[in-house]
């Protein structure tokens, strides 16, 4: 991109996990809302103004990524870690191996990618992490890996806004999905989101556009006054 090009970029987003899912409706969603989305996969991403290969559990890969964005656009004011694994095995066949494969990346790497982030964001700046609502509550699979790596990253934003909204001025949240089909969703055995849905006041998965309109929220001015909170947007789960 030249020097006149870079001048001319308005507010710039980047995406972990922008592939497939909820990330690529984010990449999809914020390109709408007039971001220049600089996205980081393990898979190539299509459609964003900046697209990178590499894995968050990696931190050479993401200092290589958020150096990239700032030599490219010069800046970064939004950041939506959305990069996660999950698991599905019972705890007492759950290998060390597969345990920390979902630490590194949906704990781990978030915070690598924070910490790349928030030593370049200005203030007004805002950071998303896509935690889940497994990090609230449970949901009948055995998840233990990915219900702690979820929870730990609540905790996460938490400490993020209290270091990081008063001294430098960028909001930290979280935001708790329900149940939205996706890539993830396929793998669940048969019959358990309709097992799951059943704990759901709404009565019915969630629409992309729901989620989509919490996270532009969060990320954007709109959201200002808000800091250090995580938003369920999982039609009233864990109030059952």
């Amino acid at each position: 991109m030249s020097d006149e090009n870079v001048a001319r970029v308005g507010r710039v987003a980047a995406v972990t996990g922008a592939a497939q899912g909820i990330g690529r409706r984010t990449a999809e969603v914020l390109t709408a809302e007039g971001y220049a989305v600089a996205a980081l996969d393990r898979q190539p991403v299509t459609g964003v103004a900046f697209a990178a290969t590499g894995d968050v559990s990696d931190e050479s890969a993401v200092a290589g990524f958020a150096a990239a964005v700032i030599e490219w656009f010069g800046r970064v004011d939004v950041l939506v870690n959305n990069a996660g694994v999950g698991t599905a095995v019972p705890a007492t066949r759950e290998t060390p191996e597969q345990f920390r494969r979902v630490v590194d990346v949906n704990l781990n790497g978030c915070y690598w990618m924070a910490q790349a982030c928030g030593r370049v964001m200005q203030p007004g700046s805002s950071i998303v992490n896509i935690s889940s609502v497994l990090g609230l509550t449970t949901a009948g699979l055995p998840q233990a890996a990915y219900s702690a790596t979820k929870a730990g990253l609540i905790g996460l934003t938490r400490d993020l806004a209290q270091q990081w909204t008063g001294r430098k001025g960028i909001r930290v949240n979280a935001l708790a999905p329900g149940f939205f089909v996706s890539e993830m969703t396929d793998t669940y055995p048969d019959g358990y989101l309709d097992q799951a849905i059943a704990r759901v006041p709404a009565g019915r998965k969630g629409e992309g556009a729901e989620l989509a309109a919490a996270l532009v929220f969060l990320a954007s001015d709109a959201g200002g006054y808000v800091t250090g909170q995580t938003l369920a947007v999982d039609g009233g789960m864990t109030i059952t």
